[in-house]
């Protein structure tokens, strides 16, 4: 018999504090500690500094069922005007080519256009993880002259290319929405290939892991394609970690143990070796560092030794920064891997 979870306690209309859910994860039983089976690979570190990810803050438009940042309308943790000047001056200072904003939906935060902006003044590619029906807002009617004119690559998270699946993840009349977004894009030249990249994000709807990307990246361009006449660059297959929202349906729906042995039975080592946090830093809304999103989403900063703030970023010192892991790393290293950019094996 394994060992009893700690109850998750809720704390107004939050989740459970990430220490909360550290505690939910390592809880001592019959699954084993991430760390203890990365023989070879192990302890994992940080071979460069590649991707700049800027979370900006937890503002969104939607409150999704499977949200790993528990993002919502009623959300105000939200980045100052000074800490994203801290973010400019670290890019620039490390010298990275990749700028990654996210959230929430990054774009109704203050500081996404400054960002935009400054990072592309630096020379910098910089990813916009775009919910799709943000740019159907009106307040955002001019959002789609920015992204394009600054040639801004748009990752957009759509569960699925039929509606019941979707707006059961997401919220009813968002699937329709999403599409009316996604043919906006292409009209202003997005998925077109001529530079304006346009990716989705698919991830499971269930305590299940995702297809090969392949499979479902051909399956989302076919139907997409014959049923709306949307064109993509690409699709990235993303597994659910199981933390925050997610981390609360397995639990009360009693899915929790089985889905954690899935991700645990279909470790794969050579997925290990590719994980996003090796080439990475991630900047939470008040400017502390983490070694990934879902880290920063668990409240588990960088090492103390590189430095825990923005403000105090030295590439030098992150770049070989042991990473601080847990039994949700087995997400990311699950059957093909899962990171931002997808598959990692």
């Amino acid at each position: 018999m394994s060992t009893p979870f700690p109850t998750l306690q809720k704390r107004g209309d939050e989740l459970a504090s990430g220490e909360s859910q550290r505690r939910i994860l390592e809880a001592p039983g019959r699954f084993p500690r991430f760390d203890d089976v990365l023989d070879g690979v192990g302890p994992l570190r940080t071979t460069s500094i590649d991707v700049f990810q800027v979370n900006v803050g937890k503002l969104c438009n939607q409150t999704c069922k499977h949200c790993h940042v528990d993002a919502g309308p009623d959300r105000k943790e939200i980045m100052t005007q000074a800490t994203a000047e801290e973010c400019v001056r670290a890019i620039e200072r490390s010298g990275v080519k990749t700028v990654d904003i996210t959230g929430g939906a990054p774009e109704l935060h203050p500081t996404f256009r400054y960002l935009v902006r400054e990072s592309k003044r630096l020379g910098c590619h910089v990813i916009d993880r775009c919910n799709l029906t943000v740019l159907n807002l009106r307040s955002q009617a001019d959002l789609l002259e920015f992204l394009a004119e600054h040639s801004v690559e748009v990752i957009a998270s759509l569960p699925y290319f039929q509606a019941r699946q979707t707006d059961a993840q997401r919220g009813d009349g968002v699937f329709e929405s999403s599409i009316l977004a996604l043919q906006k894009l292409n009209g202003a030249g997005y998925g077109q290939g001529n530079g304006r990249q346009l990716h989705l994000v698919y991830n499971p709807v269930g305590a299940f892991l995702p297809p090969r990307q392949a499979s479902i990246e051909a399956d989302f361009k076919r139907e997409l394609k014959q049923r709306y006449d949307i064109t993509i660059d690409g699709v990235y297959a993303i597994t659910n970690l199981p933390i925050s929202r997610f981390l609360d349906f397995l639990r009360t729906s009693g899915n929790y143990e089985a889905y954690l042995q899935k991700l645990i039975d279909a470790y794969n080592p050579a997925a290990a070796q590719g994980v996003m946090c090796r080439t990475m830093v991630s900047v939470g809304w008040d400017g502390r560092l983490y070694d990934c999103d879902f880290n920063q989403m668990l409240d588990f900063p960088v090492e103390a030794t590189a430095g825990r703030h923005v403000r105090d970023f030295d590439p030098a010192r992150h770049v070989g920064r042991r990473i601080r892991t847990g039994r949700h790393c087995f997400g990311c290293t699950a059957g093909a891997g899962s990171s931002c950019g997808g598959e990692t094996a």
